[in-house]
């Protein structure tokens, strides 16, 4: 039984304590009833505070009277209900009651304001009771209320004597029997002629909702709902907001109801008055409920989540992440809630909806969604308690979870919400309530049990669900009204006229203490004196429901548990213990893969557990060493919370496993598995002690209990879980039974139990918490270095270290030094162990010292042990690892590291790793080396079958460009943990793992040499230039050079440009030029400060031989033999001879304004600029631009002399100057407009150069060209033709434009859609797409191209620069504006192309790269760049002259004008054109090389960023169009695009030909200082290697003479280069070419000495294409023959030709064979096979002068021969011939098996011959299958077939006539056939063949 209330208190507003002018006052307590303190229930504190939460105010107007209940939490944390009722009492207004006293002028004062007479104030009558009954509550309060106001005849002393004195019941009888019908409801009546039914709940422990929870929802909806219960669940701080106190209490309390049976433990404050505020940033949790007054107040909480009851929002901070439900139960939650709170969603869409749907009631409802919260926790919790360890029964039990074990087998340890319920305090609270085996059982207990099954088959099917649900709600509402029926109250209500006459209300009363007092006495006395009411609680065994099992079976998938694998396991586990070793070795891989499944893993345990006898087994080395890796690899996949419980079963065969090392000392298998995160977590200890106490007190009971039971329980298969809590709940039945002496004897024999444990597991942590060697790990740690290597777990000692006050150490008696401190972690952390466990588990303290005492000295004792096995272990030969290999290195290369021991793991290239089919050459053991010039991985794979391939991965250093650290766990070996990843910009990615011998300082050694290498200080440090140098980086060279003079030269020649470039001043001395260079004699004389511009000199005579002075001129022609002058001369750009011969009219010159690159630091020393243009005026243009890069010629088309121009872009003011109309009015000509019109001169100088200008009656006639253009003739031409205006649009970026098609009526590209129509000649759009009449296909019509004006001069620029100038309409030029790729852009692209063709982890999906590759935008780039190229091409074409002027001049505008070059002109599609092409553009023009590929330290930070690799993959997408235009193949291309970064050579560093000069490189490569060893120069390099094979020549070379090629440059025409994705292992990159395939020579040689005699083997070969070279393995047909005819050579003896010459001979051959034959035909040898679908020419193309009869198939991409067919027409007899060669089944015109007796001392061999009569030879075969012919007998050399004689050898039991002989000129075969019959047959077809011919 339970009081109603414990207090009854009035509370008044204090008027004393009010403070002035505030409106603000106090409350104090008027009266309080009973005055002294209940014994069991004290007062709670600030009672007042709550009556009015918002503050204690006075009111003008009566306000109604308001109840509401506030929950106080007191310090044993039992709550008390408050039921506030306050209604409002008039009093005098204080203020006018002192202005009356005071004077009166104060008054007059304030005139303005009317003080009310009378004010109100509040007062609260407060009930204060540990039950929640709010209805009863406001009856109650209202009653006194009504008794006072209505003045009813009953004295209040009475009705509160009552109410006070009023005692309940606390939870009701289950049945409603008649006898105990006054337990479970009472009438209670408080003296006021009223009368109230209490119902008291059936069962206490379920919560009482009312219709709270519905409320909740109803207010806030099903999903915030969600979020709230399960940030309440995981811990989050809650405060809710309302303007209603009732609203907020019922929230809270609606919340709690459904975490039901998780009790919530944190603040719980469902009204919080407004003094308290500062509560909320409490740092731990809390629901909290405020008045929505407050808001503002609650804004700058940053970790709090806001629910508001009345806006219906809950609002989650960012830095809150809240962890919901794991899917599927959260959708089956939401499901189920919408179905009871909105039923008619179901139904909304039914054409015949039911008639009724209408949602339960409100307390109904309520029940249904705690029915919901209920069956989710009955989910969530399933099996919980087949985790619980029983660790004391006696006196009282002591229960643990085991967290990890339940997570496992329920699949959900990834799952966050799970874990941080079963972490928190509500969890905790649940297991210790729950937890005991003996005890009344609810509703939830019978859910969890009894109802699993059911839940299981309902999970899919909602509406079984929600049968479920109705019944549990019906439970639930059971509960809280076991009688719905009798719920009847009679409370009088004030009367209205009462309310009205309150006016002149009396105060209310003070109450006599006395007379309640005397009522609350009575009351008590009577109850003494009544008999106790027992309520007999029913206790029963908890139900543990069925076993978790496999319920993980579900998620996990099939593959892991399939038997095969456990088979391999067990068997390979058999093979060790019967000493089958070598069985062993084989299955272990597939073993470790094994491993990586559960089930593998369970096995294992089971399997090992059989070897062990009585706690031992003692192994060999051998073995030990198996059962160690496979213990490693089992534990490696575990995670450190254990949850399969693998490490558990583990932990006793650690202590089992042994191997004798010595005398007397055996080594553990402990000591091998240390370096795993499990031991070093508490919890998994915790878990395993627990359960390992479990056991034993299992055991103590079962001794105790007879044999029967004993037997019962053992035969029980769900094993000793249910044995522990079954044994449990009996033993706490039987407790009260036993006598004294029994209790004591049983608590103590339990205590001793769990102490002798705790010794146990002390020895049991410290053996896998020391490691082998203490010594070392002090050392490393001391060093610093613990914790990147130490073979110990440092980071145990870590962890702990100074977290526990060392205990007991002091009194060990052991203090060693040597190795204190992991003692020391050790000792501490087994300590905290120890208290945690033995206080849980009530350990006497006498005991827990004893073990404190002992610990120091068990961890010391071990100590000694390990010291000992460490000594006897260092002693065992170490592993056998596979030999290191050595690398070869280049001439010069030398190593600055030796090799270190390391795995190269696999990345995200899944060829090598076996995946994909084939082997699996990754991960291998090797060695990582660095030399001067390469980073090389070389080593074996460390899968057994593969071991005899060599692997080799290498990458030049000066391409790295991201190395980072790694921690990688391999499968394969004992643990090893660091690693780097590399990557390098030549396409591969090395991530290697450091093996456990490689120190950790030798790794950072490596780190350090390796940036010092990859960023030198100087360029002068890169590979190119310390080449056969000692291994040292030299910074600055200190001998003396051979070219000293053209040192000092340079020197100076820097200096002078550096002062010039800074003061360009006129003066009028005459201009002496300085020396070149003078290899006899040093020009001393040279006046540097002298060197001035000069005016005055006739400029049109300043030609480079008449202003240098004759003893220079030898110098000068260094500069000449440059490769931009050869190139000049050949366009016939400007001459270099005398100026009195060179005619004036020739348009352009040579200026050698730039020769002291004074002008401009980036160009080269000679410049083609217009004849008419004097170099001062070059000066002064050249500030305009950028870097001062001005417009140069670069290149002339020969037949339009149109030309091509590059400069930089202009500098931002120089842009608006240089559109300005010339005549715009200004009073003086500024600065700026005397360069812009130097400007205009300049460039109508370069277009009055054209000869179509000259030649043009006006500027609108464009005849000069368009006459040659469009030839009505090139019929095809014409339709090819891309329209210029089509071309424009793309580039300018109109997107909408499909290509093909192309909308007339558009804008013309971005200039019109910018809204600036004015800013540029509108005509120019119209013109270049030609408006009217377009044709069907898309082009203008004839007349019209004709008619159309084009400008003389286009200028392509940035369109970022071009804002708001102005075209002038008289101009000839236009500006196109182009959008260009940044130089960041192409940075981030190439970054993410990398990522996509070499990824570093295996990504699933296999259209991953394809994603990526798009993502990464680089062909998207290339597109770009192509696009405005081929407009270039165009518009050159068409006659145009074309300046490109983009950025600073050396990226996009280098890349732009080479390949408009390389498209327009066929020379640079050669050799020697495209090193010319190169030379010219890239290196002369200032491609920065150094800065773009940041070569040095100075350019790191800037990144690598590849503008030259981009041109390289323009060029080879134009080579993939065109395979017939260019003279070298694609692997020149991808041979460059390596050596580029490579710094093997010179020729790609630094960023112009000045700092090459500065640096004493550029003309260094000419004359006699050449070396032999070492090439200095890449096109030195190209040239000897071409000479010695074809691999940079490309067959199908055949060019049409001045072919423009127009490639497609739509993203679906261009492929990816397979240079960025194919990798050769077997040697490494292929384009160090003197490093390839030495060691595959060797290999083959070893294997052709001992021959295998034990099956015949055939001659083919795999060929992987990750591993092998593919153009090795499977050259080409071409490239095969020459070698094969090199071959030849060879044997024959004769001086091998030149492949170059061979081919040219046969090339001629083949052209007058053609001649000779057919001269009707258009072509000789054979159609152009399909796959060359790209190429363009007219439909009829034939393959012409490129073969050698048909026989040579040009196959691309090494594509067979099928499409192949000869063409009509007299065939040349190679042709003829060559029919025969393809279809060899055809002509065999006898065949079958012979044995032929080999060579001398070779055994006779069966063969399969055939007879050929049309080739007239016998070839023989291996076997009928075998393609390739073993060997011929030409039978032209037969002499004679005669019967032969059985020789030596012979085959047995084949009869004499079988044998016969075949006698050619050169030797006697002797062969057997089956039978004498056959062998006349043989012999008769062979000498008909003979006959025959």
């Amino acid at each position: 039984m339970a009081r109603l209330a414990d207090y009854f208190v009035v509370v008044g507003y204090d008027l004393d304590k009010r403070v002035e002018g505030e409106g603000e006052g106090q409350g104090r307590i008027l009266q309080r009833f009973p005055e002294k303190d209940w014994e069991d229930s004290p007062f709670p504190q600030g009672v007042e505070l709550f009556c009015q939460p918002s503050g204690w105010q006075l009111v003008p107007e009566r306000q109604p009277a308001s109840f509401f209940v506030a929950v106080l939490t007191d310090i044993n944390s039992e709550r008390h209900y408050c039921a506030c009722f306050t209604f409002w009492e008039c009093q005098e207004n204080p203020q006018l009651q002192k202005a009356r006293a005071g004077e009166v002028d104060e008054v007059d004062e304030e005139p303005t304001i009317i003080r009310p007479a009378q004010v109100f104030a509040p007062k609260s009558l407060v009930l204060v009771s540990r039950l929640d009954y709010t209805d009863v509550f406001r009856n109650c309060l209202a009653l006194v209320y009504t008794v006072h106001v209505d003045g009813l005849t009953v004295p209040l002393e009475t009705v509160i004597g009552n109410l006070l004195t009023c005692v309940i019941p606390i939870a009701g009888g289950s049945q409603p029997g008649q006898e105990e019908r006054g337990d479970s409801w009472r009438t209670i009546t408080l003296g006021a002629g009223d009368r109230q039914v209490i119902q008291t709940p059936i069962n206490d422990s379920l919560p009482v909702s009312g219709s709270s929870v519905a409320q909740l929802f109803r207010q806030l909806g099903i999903v915030n709902v969600l979020y709230l219960f399960c940030a309440a669940l995981t811990e989050h701080k809650i405060l809710f907001l309302s303007s209603s106190y009732q609203r907020l209490t019922d929230a809270c309390r609606g919340l709690l109801a459904i975490m039901f049976p998780l009790k919530y433990s944190f603040t719980y404050v469902p009204i919080l008055p407004g003094k308290l505020l500062e509560v909320l940033s409490t740092p731990t949790p809390f629901i909290i409920g405020v008045n929505s007054f407050f808001r503002s107040e609650t804004q700058e909480l940053l970790d709090v989540i806001i629910a508001d009851l009345d806006g219906g929002t809950v609002t989650i901070p960012e830095c809150v992440h809240i962890s919901l439900l794991p899917e599927p139960l959260l959708q089956q939650t939401q499901t189920a809630l919408s179905m009871v709170l909105d039923p008619e969603l179901e139904i909304a869409d039914h054409a015949f909806p039911p008639q009724s749907s209408q949602p339960s009631a409100p307390k109904i409802q309520d029940k249904e969604i705690r029915g919901i919260f209920l069956w989710l926790f009955a989910q969530l919790f399933q099996g919980y308690r087949w985790c619980l360890h029983i660790i004391r029964i006696h006196p009282e039990p002591v229960i643990r979870f085991h967290k990890a074990a339940f997570l496992g087998q329920r699949a959900l340890t990834e799952d966050d919400f799970l874990m941080k319920v079963l972490d928190g305090m509500a969890f905790a609270g649940f297991v210790s309530e729950r937890g005991p085996p003996y005890r009344a059982t609810d509703l939830f207990d019978n859910l969890v049990a009894n109802e699993v099954e059911r839940i299981r088959q309902e999970e899919f099917s909602p509406h079984k669900v929600m049968s479920h649900i109705k019944e549990l709600a019906e439970q639930l509402f059971k509960n809280e009204n076991p009688y719905p029926a009798v719920s009847m109250h009679k409370v009088q209500r004030p009367l209205e006229n009462g309310q009205k006459a309150t006016q002149t209300q009396t105060p209310f009363p003070g109450l006599d203490e006395v007379t309640v007092q005397l009522f609350i006495d009575h009351a008590t006395a009577k109850l003494k004196t009544a008999p106790p009411v027992v309520k007999a609680e029913v206790k029963s065994r908890v139900p543990s429901g069925p076993p978790l099992g496999d319920m993980v079976d579900r998620n996990s998938n099939v593959m892991a548990n399939s038997a095969r694998r456990l088979e391999v396991v067990r068997n390979c586990i058999t093979y060790i213990f019967e000493n089958k070793m070598l069985e062993a070795k084989k299955l272990m891989p597939a073993v470790l893969r094994a491993l990586k499944g559960r089930a593998a893993r369970v096995c294992l345990t089971q399997e090992l557990n059989q070897h062990v006898l009585q706690n031992r087994a003692v192994l060999d080395d051998q073995q030990f060493d198996y059962v160690v890796r496979m213990m490693n690899c089992t534990l490696q996949d575990c995670s450190h919370i254990d949850e399969h419980g693998i490490a558990a079963a583990l932990l006793p065969l650690v202590t089992a496993f042994c191997r004798k090392l010595g005398a007397g000392i055996t080594q553990f298998a402990y000591s091998c598995v240390q370096e795993h995160t499990v031991w070093t977590n508490m919890q998994f200890w915790e878990a395993m002690f627990y359960s390992d106490v479990q056991n034993h007190i299992r055991a103590l009971y079962l001794e105790t209990e007879d044999g029967e039971h004993h037997e019962h329980t053992e035969q029980h298969d769900a094993g000793h879980q249910i044995g522990a809590l079954e044994l449990a709940s009996e033993q706490s039945r039987l407790w009260p039974t036993f006598g004294k002496d029994v209790q004591t004897e049983r608590v103590q024999k339990e205590e001793s139990t769990v102490f002798s444990q705790a010794i146990h597991y002390a020895n049991r942590m410290s053996y896998l918490l020391l490691p082998l060697d203490t010594s070392k790990n002090r050392l490393l740690r001391s060093s610093g270095l613990g914790d990147v290597e130490s073979v110990s777990n440092s980071y145990v000692t870590n962890s702990i270290a100074g977290s526990m006050a060392e205990s007991y150490d002091t009194e060990s008696g052991f203090e060693d030094a040597e190795s204190s401190d992991v003692a020391n972690s050790v000792v501490r952390f087994i300590n905290r162990f120890v208290d945690k466990v033995c206080n849980e588990s009530g350990v006497t303290n006498e005991h827990l010292k004893a073990l404190h005492t002992m610990i120091p000295d068990i961890v010391q004792m071990h100590i000694e042990t390990l010291d000992a096995v460490h000594r006897e272990s260092k002693r065992l030969p170490p592993i056998q690892k596979p030999k290191l290999l050595r690398p070869t290195l280049l001439a010069g290369e030398e190593l600055v590291m030796d090799g270190m021991r390391v795995y190269l793991v696999p990345d995200g290239r899944e060829e090598a790793t076996g995946t994909m089919g084939g082997q699996p050459l990754l991960p291998a053991e090797g060695a990582i080396f660095l030399t001067t010039y390469r980073l090389i991985f070389k080593g074996t794979p460390t899968d057994p079958l593969v071991g005899e391939q060599v692997v080799t991965r290498s990458f030049p250093i000066a391409s790295l460009t991201k190395e980072k650290r790694i921690s990688v766990s391999l499968p394969m070996e004992q643990f090893v943990q660091d690693g780097l990843q590399l990557r390098s910009c030549t396409f591969q990615l090395m991530k290697i793992v450091f093996d456990e011998e490689v120190a950790a300082d030798l790794a950072e050694v490596f780190r350090k040499h390796m940036h010092k290498l990859r960023y030198p200080q100087h360029v002068q440090g890169t590979f190119a230039f310390t080449v056969g140098q000692s291994g040292k980086l030299i910074v600055e060279h200190k001998a003396k050079d051979k070219n000293q003079s053209l040192k000092t030269l340079s020197k100076n020649l820097v200096k002078t440009a550096k002062r010039t470039i800074n003061r360009q001043y006129v003066t009028k001395k005459k201009y002496s030029p300085p020396t070149w260079e003078n290899r006899s004699s040093f020009q001393s004389e040279l006046d540097e400060d002298e060197i001035s511009v000069s005016e005055e000199v006739d400029q049109s005579s300043l030609t480079l031989s008449s202003t240098i002075r004759s003893s220079d001129r030898q110098t000068m022609s260094n500069v000449v033999e440059r490769a931009c002058c050869r190139d000049y001369q050949r366009m016939g750009l400007g001459t270099l001879s005398n100026s009195l011969t060179r005619s004036k009219n020739e348009p352009f010159r040579i200026s050698t304004v730039n020769r002291m690159y004074t002008v401009c630091r980036s160009y080269p020393g000679l410049l083609i600029v217009p004849q008419s243009i004097p170099d001062s005026t070059i000066q002064r243009i050249c500030r305009c631009y950028r870097q001062n890069r001005f417009p140069v010629v670069c290149w002339r088309n020969s037949r339009t002399k149109a030309v091509l121009l590059r400069s930089a872009g202009l500098h931002a003011k120089g842009v608006v100057g240089f559109f300005k109309s010339p005549n715009a009015p200004t009073s003086v000509p500024s600065q700026a407009d005397s360069t812009s019109l130097e400007q205009e001169k300049y460039l109508q100088a370069i277009i009055s150069s054209m000869p179509s200008y000259n030649e043009s009656s006006g500027r609108n006639t464009l005849s000069g060209f368009t006459s040659t253009h469009m030839s009505a003739s090139d019929s095809s031409d014409k339709l090819r033709q891309p329209k210029i205006g089509a071309l424009m649009k793309q580039v300018m970026g109109a997107k909408e434009d499909v290509p093909g098609t192309f909308n007339r009526g558009g804008k013309w590209g971005s200039i019109r859609g910018s809204g600036r129509l004015s800013a540029y000649n509108p005509d120019v759009g119209t013109r270049l797409a030609g408006k009217e009449s377009p044709q069907p296909n898309g082009g203008p019509s004839e007349a019209l191209f004709l008619r159309q004006h084009r400008a003389y001069l286009y200028i392509i620029g940035d369109k970022a620069q071009l804002k708001g100038g102005k075209q002038d309409s008289f101009q000839q030029w236009e500006v196109v504006p182009i959008e260009v790729c940044d130089v960041r852009q192409v940075k981030n692209s190439f970054k993410k192309l990398m990522k996509a063709c070499v990824p570093s982890s295996t990504v699933s999906d296999s259209s991953n790269f394809l994603r990526y590759l798009e993502e990464s935008e680089w062909m998207a780039l290339l597109h770009r760049v192509l696009q405005v190229s081929v407009l270039v091409v165009e518009l050159l074409d068409t006659g145009s002259s074309v300046m490109v002027s983009l950025e600073d001049g050396w990226d996009v505008t280098t890349q732009v004008v080479s390949l408009v070059q390389l498209l327009s002109d066929p020379y640079y599609r050669t050799f020697d054109g495209f090193r010319l092409l190169v030379e010219k553009e890239w290196l002369s023009f200032g491609h920065r090389f150094s800065h773009r590929g940041a070569q040095t330290l100075s350019s790191q930070s800037s990144g690598f960023t590849p503008v030259f690799l981009q041109f390289l993959d323009c060029v080879h997408q134009i080579h993939l169009q065109f395979p017939m235009e260019f003279e070298f193949s694609q692997y020149y291309l991808k041979f460059l695009a390596y050596h580029y970064v490579s710094h093997r050579f010179r020729t790609f560093l630094l960023d112009s030909d000045y700092e090459r000069i500065e640096l004493g490189v550029l003309y260094e490569e000419k004359g006699e200082r050449r070396s032999t060893q070492v090439c200095k120069s890449v096109w030195d390099y190209i040239d000897r290697l071409n000479k010695k094979t074809p691999v940079f020549f490309n067959y199908m070379f055949a060019p049409e003479d001045d072919e423009v090629l127009r490639p497609y440059t739509f993203i679906s025409n261009l492929k990816v280069w397979d240079y960025y994705t194919e990798e050769t292992l077997s040697e490494g990159p292929s384009y160090d070419w003197e490093l390839r395939g030495r060691p595959e020579r060797a290999a083959s040689d070893e294997a052709t000495d001992k021959p295998d005699s034990s099956a015949p083997k055939s001659r083919r070969r795999s060929v992987w294409p990750c591993y092998d070279s593919l153009s090795k393995t499977v050259p080409d047909a071409i490239t095969k023959l020459l070698q094969d005819m090199q071959a030849l050579e060879g044997e024959l003896g004769q001086a091998s030709e030149k492949w170059k010459d061979t081919w040219d001979k046969i090339k001629a051959n083949q052209r007058n064979e053609t001649k000779l034959e057919s001269k009707s035909s258009f072509s000789s040898s054979l159609l152009m096979s399909s796959n060359l679908s790209h190429q363009r020419r007219s439909q009829g193309v034939y393959l012409q002068e490129s073969s050698v009869g048909s026989s040579i198939n040009l196959a691309l991409d090494c594509e067979a021969s099928a499409t192949s067919t000869p063409v009509a027409g007299r065939p040349s007899t190679s042709t003829l011939y060559s029919q025969f060669q393809s279809t060899e089944s055809e002509n065999r015109s006898f065949e079958g098996i012979l044995f032929k007796k080999g060579a001398l001392l070779k055994p006779w061999k069966p063969r399969w011959f055939v007879l050929d009569k049309t080739k007239h030879q016998l070839r023989y075969y291996e076997s009928r299958q075998d393609k390739e012919c073993k060997g011929v007998i030409e039978l032209a050399d037969v002499e004679s077939v005669l019967l032969g004689t059985p020789a030596m050898g012979a085959p047995k039991n084949i009869e004499e006539k079988a044998f016969f002989d075949l006698k050619t000129t050169k030797r006697v075969y002797n062969f057997c056939a089956q039978d004498s019959l056959n062998a006349q047959l043989w012999m008769d077809s062979v000498q008909s063949c003979l006959s025959d011919a």
